[in-house]
């Protein structure tokens, strides 16, 4: 009998999970002696293991490695690291009655690094209960392996031998199983201490992988491994009930199941499978997919006809290679056409192949539509099959010989097919088809330069010149330049100390450039240069110090010599701020850059795009008739979406539904329309996309697992004024446990990561930051297939959101005025009660008024009681969608053409001077109506400061008589009384008042203030003609605009 010969088997890799425990800083002392014994459980898929007890001490230091195995790779992102700190209650001399808790950290396996990129991150402890006392944070450095793990047989039959037959001792080394063609590692014993255990003693944990049989029928020389009993002092940690040694596997998703099952009417039961596709309106297609063929007539370069009743579409014909034989051609293309059952029930689908230089027919075949599969898209693909070739009834038609391989199906576009599939309304395939992008990672790069040493500088310098030495760094596109340098006057050294902040792409592939210049003279002098690896840099997650360098200088005017000079700098690419690409106020992510750090994921956010009506003609065709070749694109996060490209269609429908975690729910969903001209570009022409229109969604005004499926006008604002482009149909879920304890947590927490509080970029720095990661961003999308242009980057993410405009000045105005709308009301409120308008409700303000005086613990909780029920009140006028862009609310619909002309005019103006001139004027205008509002402020708040500054001595002596008055009354009178006193006096019938302004009004008024310092006196004066001129100046203004802007207006 004869052995097969054993198949070779690939290596056998295990993923262990590393979790060094660094230190822990400012914990919370729980010993009862002002300090804490902490040491530190981690448990990761049912395996704990813990750390020393570090005695007595607030800021312990443990540096002490945690493994774990990995059980199942594939869902190792699913998979929980808790790691708790506790108080050992037995180094607390009998203090405490068991080990208090401390704080935790929690994470998922989306936040684990490989070996080689990790860093060490200090988490901020976090609560166990909303009663718990928590603080302080600690350090851990968390990444994984995968280990090669070779199979021996008798080292395998020895352990399971000394497994078996030493009952009463703990194995010293790891035990090996083989589980599904896996070599497991059982982790080694750990001591588990957990908060309130009975007794101190250790008790020992361990956890076990499956029984599994190994199956023998390619294998039969090797043994079965059966899982041995574990020994009578170690307990197993099983996770479910079952008598037996299986341990069931349970994927874990981070806050729960997010699958959208509680919307009434979708699913009948909860384990029906959720359709990818639930938002959209299902489209079918019919689906052909070419795969290859064989035994063809001669031939020279063969393509595929594929035709029925509505479409026709070509192959690409095959170029055979040297060697390859021409009759077996291969082409693995995908075609979809649109399909409609009732009007295809009779039509047949015709495959034919030709030969592409001679249009020579070479076989072909027919298929009756009616008898074609209708595949799901749960369903695995359709197998291709082969179909002998057909001639044609010609007999001149030639020799027709071989089989074609082809399948052929009825699918929707959730089919994994169709987004590559060449369709039928997409005849420009390579700028037509939906993709996803991903921005490229983003870091913000800190170079602090410090000093340089040994600069040469020219000796001819004039008498009391000192030099002006600056150092320009470039990185790409971007180009800084610090101030001038503080020189050291015994020593040619210059100081600067100063942060130069760029934007860094990865994968990291530029170079740092410094150049150090002497701009003395009229023309800078380069004193030398460095160039550093990006990519060499340190990467920083936290605020810890990293240290400097000195750096060679090369090159300059002076050449090299035995002295060269160098510079001082300290660099590193800082992970723990979030690079801001778009508005903070329409921002889409707030995660940092660094992936230790971010938090896990609370729900999904799914968008199906549905379609767009009444979209305007962008373009004109051969024959004169307009046509619009739309397509949409979604960005949230990271990841850009975009659909396929309709062709000609003014109602274009999509029907696309994609997906996206949701890590923070005060963020924005951003959707944009385009016109795609690219798909018509040639080699040496570049003609932009269109922009149709955008729709932004927030999606904290989403409610929970809820569907909103809505119609948004596309409103572009022009140099005409506003015009709507048509309409774009959008249905929105936010799949999202509504209550979930992590949900509600996160509007307590910093809306921007750490790093922006503890060493925050100013605003002029920020924004300028946010236009060079645009540019990053718009690159880095240009370089894909299909290109997602700059033009379409810029208007999604607001690249011109900062620039000035009259009209946005303006609704802004008015959103200050609507934002005090209810101070305003509350006041007339109060101005009608105390003049008696509706006298039924005076007095019962005069009740609760007295009410409130002698109960006046009840005034806090009356207030917020007040604001609960307005809150109820509004909840009946809640918004029933998602808002979408307010006209009335930008001043869009009533903007003046002369200031839309000014918003787009661009940076520096390409207006004609005597337009520039009156736009200057006007502002000026407008200016001085904010510094007159701005000088109001002041001399309020300058009369206050006069009370007790002794400006008006008789003013000071009246009012620190009246205080000293009412301090002897207030000493004498009860308070209560003469809370009751003041508030009818204030409330009195008119018939009690004087209509003239009360003495204490009058009184302020009277008080100086420092205005008639301020005044500069003019030396030629203003004349009166000057000042009426000035008043009249501002109705003309638009007058005069337009007339010069009907005068230079291109034809």
């Amino acid at each position: 009998m004869t052995t097969p010969a054993p198949q070779p088997q690939q290596p056998n890799t295990i993923r262990k999970l590393i979790v060094e425990v660094a230190n822990a800083r400012d914990l919370l002392p729980k010993d009862g002696q002002g300090s804490s014994s902490p040491y530190v459980v981690a448990d990761f898929d049912g395996q704990k293991k813990r750390t020393s007890t570090v005695w007595r001490n607030l800021n312990p230091v443990w540096n002490e490695v945690l493994e774990f195995i990995v059980s199942d790779p594939k869902t190792m992102e699913y998979e929980e690291l808790e790691i708790e700190v506790f108080n050992d209650k037995k180094m607390s001399n009998g203090n405490a009655r068991k080990n208090h808790f401390l704080g935790r950290v929690k994470m998922y396996g989306s936040q684990f690094k490989r070996g080689g990129t990790e860093g060490l991150v200090y988490y901020p402890l976090e609560k166990k209960s909303v009663f718990s006392w928590i603080r302080g944070e600690i350090g851990l450095k968390i990444y994984y392996n995968d280990e090669l793990v070779e199979e021996h047989k008798n080292e395998d039959k020895a352990q399971e031998k000394e497994t078996g037959g030493c009952c009463g001792e703990v194995r010293k080394s790891p035990a090996v199983v083989v589980e599904d063609a896996r070599v497991l590692e059982v982790p080694m014993p750990t001591e588990v201490a957990m908060e309130g255990s009975p007794s101190p003693r250790i008790v020992t944990v361990e956890e076990f992988p499956p029984v599994t049989t190994v199956q023998a029928e390619h294998h039969q020389d090797v043994p079965p491994v059966v899982q041995p009993e574990p020994p009578p002092e170690v307990r197993k940690m099983q996770m479910g009930s079952s008598g037996c040694h299986e341990r069931i596997r349970v994927l874990r998703k981070p806050n729960g199941d997010y699958a959208p099952r509680v919307i009434a009417g979708k699913f009948t039961c909860e384990s029906e499978r959720i359709s990818p596709c639930d938002l959209v309106e299902p489209m079918e297609y019919l689906f052909v997919r070419i795969v290859k063929a064989r035994g063809l007539a001669p031939n020279q370069s063969p393509y595929v006809k594929i035709r029925t009743s509505s479409h026709r579409r070509e192959s690409k014909p095959v170029c055979y290679r040297p060697c390859e034989s021409a009759a077996n051609p291969e082409w693995h293309q995908v075609f979809a056409f649109s399909h409609n059952r009732l009007d295809s029930a009779n039509s047949t689908l015709e495959i034919s192949v030709w030969d592409s230089p001679s249009e020579h027919f070479l076989g072909g075949l027919c298929f009756n539509l009616s008898d074609v599969p209708v595949r799901d898209p749960s369903d695995s693909p359709l197998a291709p099959q082969w179909y002998r070739l057909e001639g044609a009834d010609d007999p001149h038609s030639g020799r027709v010989s071989g089989d074609i391989q082809l399948s052929v199906w009825i699918g929707t576009q959730a089919d994994d097919a169709f987004a590559e599939s060449w369709s039928s309304d997409a005849p420009h395939v390579a700028h037509t088809r939906s993709k996803v992008y991903q921005s490229p990672k983003l870091w913000y790069l800190r170079v602090t330069v410090i000093e340089a040493q040994d600069l040469h500088i020219a000796p001819n310098l004039p008498p009391l010149t000192a030099p002006e030495v600056r150092v320009k760094a470039q990185l790409g596109f971007q180009s800084i330049r610090t101030r001038r340098g503080a020189m050291n006057n015994h020593t040619s050294t210059f100081f600067w100390h100063e942060d130069l902040v760029f934007v860094a792409g990865e994968p990291l592939e530029d170079q740092l450039i410094l150049l150090v210049e002497d701009r003395t003279a009229k023309d800078p002098v380069l004193l030398g240069h460095v160039m550093i690896p990006v990519a060499s840099i340190e990467q920083r997650l936290d605020e810890r110090h990293v240290a400097s360098k000195w750096f060679g200088l090369e090159g300059g005017s002076w050449g090299g010599g035995p002295y060269c000079s160098r510079i001082h700098l300290r660099l590193c690419l800082e992970g723990g701020y979030h690079v801001l690409d778009e508005a903070a106020h329409v921002c889409s992510d707030f995660r940092p850059t660094a992936k230790q750090l971010w938090k896990p994921a609370i729900g999904i956010l799914e968008l199906g795009i549905l379609g767009a009506r009444a979209l305007l003609p962008m373009k004109t065709t051969c024959g004169g008739k307009g046509s619009t070749d739309a397509y949409c694109v979604a960005k949230y996060g990271k990841k850009w979406v975009r659909t396929r490209t309709i062709s000609e269609s003014f109602d274009p429908r999509w029907n696309e539904q994609y997906t996206w975690q949701v890590y923070d729910p005060c963020t924005v969903l951003t959707i944009g329309v385009f016109d795609n001209w690219r798909m018509f570009n040639t080699v040496s022409e570049d003609k932009p996309d269109y922009c149709i229109g955008k729709v932004r969604i927030r999606v904290s005004t989403l409610e929970s697992n809820k569907v909103y499926t809505s119609s948004y006008p596309l409103l572009v604002l022009q140099r005409t004024g506003l015009k709507k482009m048509g309409e774009i149909e959008l249905a929105i879920r936010f799949a999202c446990p509504s209550l979930l304890p992590e949900t509600c947590a996160i509007y307590g927490q910093p809306l921007l990561p750490r790093m922006h509080y503890l060493r925050p970029l100013g605003v002029a720095q920020q924004e300028a930051l946010r236009g060079a990661a645009i540019k990053t961003v718009g690159a880095w999308l240009a370089r894909s297939e299909p290109p997602l242009g700059p033009e379409v980057v810029r208007y999604m993410l607001d690249a011109d959101s900062h620039t000035w405009s009259m009209r946005k000045s303006k609704a802004n105005w008015l959103r200050i005025v609507a934002v005090l709308a209810w101070a305003v009301g509350l006041a007339k409120w109060l101005d009608d009660i105390r003049r008696w308008r509706n006298p039924v409700t005076t007095i019962l303000v005069h009740l609760l008024y007295l009410v409130l005086v002698w109960y006046p613990d009840l005034i806090v909780p009356t207030g917020f009681l007040y604001v609960f029920l307005i809150g109820v009140w509004y909840y009946r006028f809640r918004p029933k969608i998602p808002a979408g862009m307010d006209i009335r609310l930008s001043k869009a619909d009533t903007v003046d053409p002369d200031e839309l002309d000014e918003e787009f005019d661009t940076i520096p103006s390409s207006k004609p001077p005597d337009i520039i001139r009156v736009r200057y004027d006007r502002l000026r205008a407008l200016a001085a109506r904010v510094q007159t509002v701005l000088g109001d402020f002041a001399t309020q708040g300058e009369r206050v400061q006069a009370l007790v500054s002794w400006r008006d001595p008789r003013a000071t002596k009246l009012f620190i008589g009246v205080c000293l008055a009412i301090t002897v009354v207030l000493y004498a009178v009860p308070p209560k009384m003469v809370a009751v006193a003041l508030g009818f006096y204030f409330l009195r019938h008119p018939m009690f008042r004087d209509p003239m302004p009360p003495a204490s009004l009058n009184f302020f008024r009277r008080l100086p203030s420092l205005s008639d310092r301020t005044s500069a006196y003019q030396v030629l004066g203003l004349r009166f003609e000057n000042i009426l001129y000035g008043l009249e100046f501002y109705t003309s203004a638009r007058a005069q605009t337009a007339e010069i802007s009907e005068e230079t207006r291109d034809p």
